[in-house]
């Protein structure tokens, strides 16, 4: 009876691995494989696609090299970080405020589940949907926020050639501050639901009893917030900026969508994936080129994420370690 039961135990391992092949499956396909694609094609001269065996030459660093010193690509490195940072910091305070407030067992609000589900919704929407949406709320020249300003008489001051002043609707993809705050609008605006759902996910998990404590301490909202709420927040911070850096290092449909596809005005709101984009895919067909921008990106968000890590590490708990880990070296 025992030998048959390990035989079933056997059996049902055996019917576990036939249910991960499907994963395992889709992952070399659409993950493994195009990423030792991506890296093989970055060392070649490839100006199309031809797979693996396909007609081009092994170059080395060439593109690499080429990387490090292309002005264009620094330069949607700047824009993607500058709208990066412009939608993140508020996001985050807003996020910060709104769950601290959702979460405060003392104010006793109503319909609690109802707010976060309004807060979390503009997640759900597709994106390309949104930026579409987006382009035509400020489109040129009878876009509804162009109708609404004008109604009460704001107008933009354009000089023509000879010289005149004429008053005529807002042209906000033509103006880099305006066009890069959109696409920071719209990031905002989609994603600050989802930190607040994390970030109330972490305070929940704070031990109610400091809570109380601090309660019975005289402590104010404001004293328990600075100084048992946020330092006990920081692991979720930590893991919210480094998650919504890989994020923004990554956009695309927004910026994309927006203008021309090409990040005007001025390439100024042209991400790296939006170059990569250009690259790869509009006009020269580099992949080559636009391969080593992939791997380029990979790089710098690794780097940045491993700063933020040890950057943001509690000093404590690592004299801490150090100490435990002394300790035990003495004893031996």
């Amino acid at each position: 009876m025992k030998q048959k039961t390990i035989g079933n135990e056997t059996r049902v391992n055996r019917w576990g691995y036939f249910f991960v092949l499907p994963f395992v499956i889709v992952y070399f396909a659409f993950q493994f494989y195009p990423t030792l694609y991506t890296l093989a094609l970055a060392f070649t001269d490839s100006k199309g696609f031809t797979g693996l065996s396909g007609n081009y030459k092994f170059v080395g660093g060439v593109n690499f090299l080429r990387l490090v010193t292309d002005k264009y690509f620094w330069g949607a490195v700047e824009n993607t970080f500058i709208m990066w940072g412009w939608n993140f910091i508020p996001q985050l305070g807003v996020a910060l405020i709104l769950s601290i407030w959702l979460s405060d067992s003392r104010l006793k609000l109503k319909g609690r589940g109802f707010f976060r589900a309004v807060i979390y919704m503009p997640n759900l929407l597709t994106t390309a949907s949104v930026a579409l949406l987006f382009r035509s709320l400020f489109g040129y020249p009878l876009g509804p926020v162009n109708q609404f300003l004008q109604s009460l008489g704001f107008f933009a001051e354009v000089t023509r050639e000879d010289g005149s002043v004429v008053q005529e609707a807002f042209n906000f993809f033509r103006y880099v501050s305006a066009s890069r705050g959109i696409v920071a609008f719209i990031q905002w605006w989609m994603w600050y639901g989802h930190t607040v759902i994390m970030l109330m996910a972490g305070i929940t998990s704070i031990n109610e009893s400091l809570f109380e404590s601090a309660l019975v301490d005289g402590a104010n909202s404001r004293q328990t917030t600075w100084y048992i709420t946020l330092p006990l927040l920081r692991p979720m911070m930590l893991f919210i900026l480094v998650t919504s850096m890989i994020g923004g290092m990554q956009m695309l449909d927004i910026p994309f969508l927006l203008t021309d596809m090409r990040g005007a005005p001025d390439f100024k709101i042209r991400t790296t994936i939006v170059y990569m984009y250009n690259m790869a895919f509009q006009g020269v067909n580099d992949y080559a080129y636009a391969a080593a921008i992939c791997i380029g990106v990979f790089v710098i968000i690794f780097a940045l994420a491993l700063i933020i890590f040890f950057g943001m590490q509690d000093r404590s708990e690592l004299k801490r370690a150090r100490a435990a880990k002394l300790a035990g070296r003495i004893a031996k």
